[in-house]
């Protein structure tokens, strides 16, 4: 089997792929590079996340970062802001699926674990899941934040997670826990969704791993 999996810089996701690692035959890593609501260390971070994942797992591995900031820029000037998390995630699982029918991978991996941001709450992570028709693997589902931290103390990607960063600056004061599907799409009409994921894949770069 061959995964596409979104990976952050953060703890989660380099774990969930780290536990489905030995299901596939070879997995591509996608970053959404979030800058300018970011900064330079968080893409140097997930570089250094992906060559530390190429040396352990048994697939192969590739990398990619894909251009995120035009997508944020657009929603957060047309769009309500409570719902920025929300479309963010739309927005990155249609970028995966994209790259999976180009690659012919079989489905996409995810860090969410149920309730932990406001983002993963179960309303939210099925309108989330709505944007696309690939299947979705969710390892860490059912594990609170100490489980995953434990894996990733084990498996050595802990301490690369947590090195210093800007966090996101799209992120709203207030983001939207409870999220209904039509209140998405009305959003979504506000901004060019096709345009602005053509935009993002053909802009995506390979990461030397």
């Amino acid at each position: 089997m061959k995964f596409v999996a979104l990976v952050s810089s953060g703890i989660d996701s380099p774990v969930a792929t780290y536990l489905l690692s030995k299901n596939a035959d070879e997995i591509i890593l996608i970053h959404a590079d979030n800058r300018p609501f970011t900064d330079d260390r968080e893409i140097e971070k997930f570089v250094t996340l992906a060559k530390y994942l190429k040396k352990q797992l048994p697939s192969k591995l590739k990398a990619l970062l894909i251009p995120h900031g035009q997508t944020l820029q657009s929603y957060k000037t047309n769009s309500d802001n409570k719902f920025t998390c929300v479309v963010c995630k739309r927005m990155m699982l249609r970028y995966a699926e994209a790259i999976a029918k180009k690659e012919h991978a079989d489905a996409i991996v995810m860090g969410d674990s149920l309730g932990q941001v406001a983002s993963q709450t179960l309303q939210n992570i099925r309108v989330v899941e709505q944007a696309v028709s690939i299947p979705i693997l969710r390892p860490l589902i059912g594990f609170d934040k100490e489980d995953t931290i434990q894996i990733a103390k084990k498996i050595g990607t802990f301490d690369l997670s947590i090195a210093p960063a800007d966090g996101c600056g799209a992120v709203p004061i207030k983001p939207s826990t409870q999220a209904r599907l039509e209140q998405i799409l009305a959003e979504e009409q506000k901004i060019n969704v096709d345009e602005l994921v053509q935009y993002a894949i053909l802009h995506a770069t390979s990461v030397k791993l």
